[in-house]
């Protein structure tokens, strides 16, 4: 597979039936150790059919014309014939091509453009994970500062975090939720403090402390599962932050659900009012994945049907250049048939592909949702569905920035490290660094 002309600069290959990652290497004229490196594999002798790997190197595609040979082509970028024959092994006779067919050549096509990359982590991260990360990120939002009602903010282990961004040339974003202590997000928690001016000053105050104590870049608001009618609450306050934050030099970023509608029902979506909170923030992070849940039925956990439906209404009503595009970082297993109260488990990227491996399951893709996914039988004769992400469709959704000319795309979350990810991402945009 041959990732979209104008973006790419490697090959995403999906490992067939009978491929060792040494014909592979042979095939591509790439080192078995970087490609080793480039995919994470930890046993790369146990390749999984369907598994997509990603190829590192400098190579774009142009389409067959009237008349052109592969002969042709190899001399005119001047490599061996041979090596244009093993880089398109999907030509299966050199002398019939057909016209518009696509050939892989090795030469660098420009990036799509610049976009910024947000990454959640939380406090926990393991720092070789972190370190790994930041080079691919504008931002690193550390999760999280919860707000307590009395305007008070519960305190985490933020400073290794910092440290390391700020070294690294990655921005710190301070971020700061409405999660109950020792429970989930709270409407109730929310509602006394959008309703409370008192409170809010002194959360604000706190805010500010922290800001300037910590050496944050600036502040991301993630407020969820609020009542309908704090819709306009919600809206006052964040322009109150962000009026008392910005002459200090601190920016302001906003979490919202992914709505396809202004009139979208539903305590997630009600009180997030896309326009009032795109004009009033730098970016806007919209959490467009969760389609496929730990406690729903079996899917996609972003499919691009509805990623679209979301960005369609998103770009309408904000300006494009302020959204950052969710990216799920992570998969699920599920247990058939799904039975409403009960829970998947939650799965790294690498876990899923060595989970593939250890059951013995091909993996598939599926192209309506574009994102992989198997099943398989567990000891107890029960069926298991597992969806996540891998390459492929990293690039599909990445393709979305270019094509609504977004801000760029925010990572949930990056505690676990899937090096062809950030591969696909680094071929197709740079980076943009604020420090």
């Amino acid at each position: 597979m041959l990732m979209k002309k104008g973006c790419d600069l490697l090959i995403i290959y999906v490992v067939k039936k009978g491929d060792t990652i040494y014909q592979i290497a042979e095939q591509f004229g790439v080192p078995v150790e970087t490609i080793i490196e480039a995919n994470g594999l930890v046993n790369p002798n146990l390749l999984v059919v369907g598994q997509a790997l990603v190829i590192p190197g400098d190579f774009s595609s142009q389409n067959i014309m009237a008349g052109q040979s592969l002969y042709a082509i190899a001399r005119n970028y001047g490599i061996p014939l041979d090596q244009l024959i093993r880089l398109n092994p999907q030509i299966g006779n050199i002398a019939r091509l057909q016209i518009g067919q696509p050939v892989t050549v090795p030469v660098p096509p420009p990036k799509l453009g610049a976009i910024f990359v947000n990454g959640y982590a939380f406090p926990s991260i393991d720092p070789e994970v972190l370190g790994k990360t930041l080079p691919y990120l504008t931002y690193l939002s550390i999760f999280s500062y919860q707000v307590r009602s009395d305007g008070s903010l519960k305190p985490i282990d933020d400073t290794p975090l910092i440290e390391a961004a700020r070294n690294a040339g990655v921005a710190p974003m301070m971020t700061i939720t409405n999660i109950e202590e020792g429970a989930s997000f709270s409407g109730e928690l929310a509602h006394t403090i959008l309703t409370n001016e008192e409170i809010q000053d002194k959360l604000i105050a706190n805010i500010i402390k922290t800001l300037q104590e910590k050496n944050y870049y600036g502040l991301d608001v993630d407020f969820e599962y609020l009542y309908p009618e704090d819709r306009q609450n919600y809206n006052q306050f964040m322009d109150k932050v962000g009026t008392a934050i910005r002459p200090l030099g601190y920016i302001l970023t906003v979490a919202i659900a992914p709505k396809i509608t202004a009139e979208q029902r539903g305590t997630l979506y009600e009180a997030h009012d896309y326009p009032a909170q795109g004009a009033l923030v730098e970016h806007v992070i919209i959490m467009t994945y969760e389609w496929g849940y730990i406690r729903g039925p079996a899917m996609a956990v972003a499919p691009i049907g509805p990623v679209r439906q979301v960005l369609d209404y998103a770009v309408s009503v904000i300006p494009s250049e302020k959204i950052l595009m969710g990216m799920p970082n992570y998969g699920y297993d599920w247990t058939l048939p799904f039975v409403r109260g009960s829970a998947a488990r939650i799965l790294t990227l690498r876990g899923a592909v060595d989970l593939a491996a250890k059951v013995g399951a091909d993996i598939q893709f599926d192209r309506v949702s574009q994102a992989p996914y198997f099943t398989y039988y567990d000891q107890n004769g029960k069926k298991h569905e597992v969806w996540f992400e891998d390459a492929r469709s990293y690039q599909a959704r990445l393709l979305l920035v270019d094509e609504y000319n977004l801000g760029g795309v925010s990572y949930w979350t990056i505690n676990s490290f899937y090096p062809q990810n950030w591969l696909v991402l680094e071929s197709m945009y740079e980076i943009i660094k604020v420090l």
